[in-house]
């Protein structure tokens, strides 16, 4: 009987640890930051592209074009570490859903298509609509998130607003 009870010990622990190391099919919802990622890099290519028809502002677009970049990366940054490390430096999987952005009229828009888009060359008025969106899409996440990630966006908020009214003015 001990022998059973023993077996049994033994068993159910290394059950539950054969079970912890199957992948992990789970999908999880995106990072609401992802989106937010998608944004700048779309608007940073756009700003690149802006370049073809308004080559007079080319120094401000190049400008926007940067900043966007940099945004991206500490959003990406910010995604990576909620994520997490592992010990030798790569990442876990992590399986998200389709990543949507919210559209001009506040509907989701899958990511997608906003990134294929951002490759054609567009007006400095449009581009300047594109960061206003850009900067009320990330404030309105600002005022659900907290901590550094509130402040990120907040940041990122505020320089697409200067971006908008400033360099493109």
């Amino acid at each position: 009987m001990l022998r059973l009870v023993g077996a049994g010990a033994v068993a159910v622990p290394a059950v539950a640890v054969l079970a912890s190391c199957a992948e992990d099919d789970t999908v999880h919802a995106p990072d609401p930051l992802a989106a937010h990622e998608v944004l700048a890099r779309a608007d940073a290519a756009a700003a690149t592209a802006a370049i073809a028809l308004a080559p007079q502002a080319q120094a401000a677009l190049t400008t926007v074009a940067t900043e966007r970049t940099a945004h991206a990366d500490a959003l990406r940054a910010e995604i990576d570490r909620v994520i997490g490390v592992y010990g030798d430096g790569t990442t876990p999987v992590h399986r998200t859903g389709v990543v949507t952005v919210p559209g001009s009229d506040g509907a989701p828009v899958p990511a997608a298509d906003l990134v294929s888009a951002a490759q054609q060359p567009i007006s400095v008025e449009q581009l300047r609509a594109r960061l206003q969106h850009s900067q009320q899409a990330a404030a309105t996440l600002a005022r659900t998130e907290s901590g550094y990630r509130a402040g990120l966006l907040a940041s990122i908020s505020a320089a697409c607003a200067t971006e908008a009214g400033v360099l493109l003015s």
